[in-house]
């Protein structure tokens, strides 16, 4: 009877796999470098949702017309199938929608982590299964290393200044078996040779940043017509109850933020300590009341399926650029972990991801809690 780890042996012509397209450089070299290889190939990519009439077009930057055009010459050009696929409802559901309520209650939420766990490794995962693929390749930066027993370690690209890990941390050993990150060894200028040595169409095409689905890029834009109620003004004071002007919304700002505040009247620089959402109060103080050595981390997600030992020496990322710091992992009996920082670290924002590591294996992660 044929196991689910017989793919991994079977030649390259005997092995389907379905590539998640975007219309970039990425994604395009990924499928050239998998056709080369002989795999079977099957080009998908997602129609996502976006706001109507909130910019030029009022498409999703990761859809937008251009892009599904690229997408479709670079599967024409390489002899594969394409596919565009509705995703709208689920995407506005899991990534979007819950944007909007972490923002609305006080948090920093991380989008992209969201989209990962239920749209690209589950919705379009499941889609590549349904099709009958062995595995579903995408453009992200990060490797696999696939240990005897057949459990698969997920590790940081090479390329550390695009290393993805941190937003692929939601996935477990049924996604990380099924899928493919095959420019995770190579970094971007390589990836751009690639594409320009193949005459792939996209060879200097820009990378796509900040949110997709932000016609233009706005955030605070964006929770005003969608979160009105939270995007409400209030107070700013100090702890002591001394006001220093009043806020646009609270959805507005973020812990350890420092521009933009719009106060006066202050002696020393201020930054974001609290957002009070109870009473609609942003909370700002010296840089000395800033930061702490240890953060309650929920929703955690073991890439190995199981948590590590308590008193774990690891590193932590509480965001996606952040420098990685020393930490001991104290997983709780009702799943949330207890992190105890090396050193005191100045923004950590509920909502946002903490990430652990063993070096350059990803261990999993959480959300830090509020």
């Amino acid at each position: 009877m044929e196991t689910k780890f017989d793919k991994y042996v079977k030649p390259p012509e005997e092995t389907t796999v379905v590539v998640a397209m975007s219309g970039g450089v990425d994604s395009s070299v990924v499928a050239a470098l998998l056709v080369e290889q002989g795999y079977h190939c099957i080009g998908v990519m997602m129609r996502l949702w976006a706001e109507i009439g909130a910019g030029e077009g009022s498409s999703n930057k990761c859809c937008s017309l251009e892009s599904v055009n690229d997408a479709r010459r670079v599967a024409d050009q390489l002899g594969m199938p394409f596919y565009l696929i509705n995703v709208e409802q689920p995407f506005k559901q899991n990534v979007v929608d819950f944007f909007i309520e972490g923002y609305s209650a006080g948090l920093t939420p991380n989008p992209c982590l969201e989209c990962n766990r239920h749209i690209r490794f589950d919705y379009l995962l499941n889609y590549a299964r349904k099709l009958g693929a062995d595995f579903l390749a995408t453009g992200h930066y990060a490797r696999l290393r696939r240990q005897p027993d057949g459990t698969v370690h997920l590790l940081k690209a090479v390329d550390e200044n695009k290393d993805q890990s941190y937003v692929l941390s939601v996935m477990g050993q049924d996604e990380l078996r099924d899928v493919l990150f095959p420019i995770g060894d190579l970094p971007k200028p390589e990836v751009r040779k690639i594409a320009a040595a193949r005459g792939l169409p996209i060879a200097s095409k820009h990378d796509s940043m900040d949110l997709c689905f932000i016609a233009d890029d706005n955030y605070r834009r964006f929770l005003q017509d969608w979160a009105t109620e939270a995007m409400k003004p209030g107070p700013i004071m100090d702890r002591s109850g001394r006001v220093y002007g009043q806020h646009s919304g609270l959805p507005g700002f973020t812990i350890g933020q420092r521009k933009g505040l719009g106060i006066s009247g202050a002696s020393e620089p201020m930054f974001v300590l609290e957002l009070d959402q109870a009473h609609n109060t942003l909370i700002v103080g010296p840089q000395a009341d800033l930061g702490r050595d240890w953060l309650i981390a929920k929703n955690v997600n073991w890439t190995l399926d199981t948590p590590v030992p308590d008193g774990t020496v690891a590193q932590c990322k509480i965001r996606y650029k952040a420098r990685a710091v020393d930490c001991t992992l104290h997983p709780l009996p009702n799943g949330d972990v207890d992190v105890r920082l090396r050193e005191p670290l100045r923004d950590i924002a509920p909502g946002q991801g903490a990430i652990f590591y063993d070096g350059d294996h990803c261990l999993g992660g959480g959300i830090i809690a509020g």
